[in-house]
């Protein structure tokens, strides 16, 4: 499925922007009241420049006790940014966003420009009607071949018990 195809692509708020002379007392402001768990930055060509999350207001900000009201987003942000394709492949994105450990990722047009910004949560929905179908997929299999072990050890035994049987009365 393409990144483009989910509900949540169509329907989500557009991505908070910011630019990278921006303090960060601003963006934590408008992340807390929109509850984002990430700000997009913005270069003066309207390009993605950089992403803040809440990770990098902990480890960077947080952890070297930066004041958020004089430090500038270019200070902490995540820069290069990996970006999505509108047409990418979802399950393609998660696997790479859960391998690399990041939960954001912009999605942008040929251009180059911000169209959005999908999360691991929004991709996550996608995959788990299929994972859970694939569980009950596995473990009807399992269980089919755990029947059939079962049934062999039984056909064994029968077939010991009645051999067994037949020699004590040959004998």
């Amino acid at each position: 499925m393409k990144i483009c195809d989910r509900p949540e692509f169509k329907s989500k708020k557009p991505p908070l922007t910011f630019k990278e002379n921006d303090s960060v007392m601003s963006a934590v402001k408008a992340m807390s009241k929109d509850n984002f768990g990430s700000v997009v930055i913005l270069n003066t060509k309207g390009k993605v420049a950089g992403i803040v999350t809440e990770r990098d207001l902990m480890r960077k900000l947080l952890n070297n006790s930066m004041n958020p009201k004089t430090t500038k987003l270019s200070k902490i942000m995540t820069s290069p940014v990996k970006v999505a394709d509108k047409d990418d492949n979802l399950v393609n994105w998660l696997r790479q966003m859960s391998n690399e450990r990041f939960r954001h990722v912009p999605v942008v047009d040929k251009s180059g420009k911000l169209i959005n910004i999908m999360s691991q949560g929004d991709f996550v929905s996608y995959t788990w009607p299929n994972l859970m179908y694939q569980v009950k997929e596995l473990t009807k299999e399992s269980y089919f071949k755990a029947s059939q072990v079962v049934l062999i050890i039984l056909s064994i035994l029968v077939y010991t018990l009645i051999t067994t049987v037949l020699a004590i009365k040959l004998v």
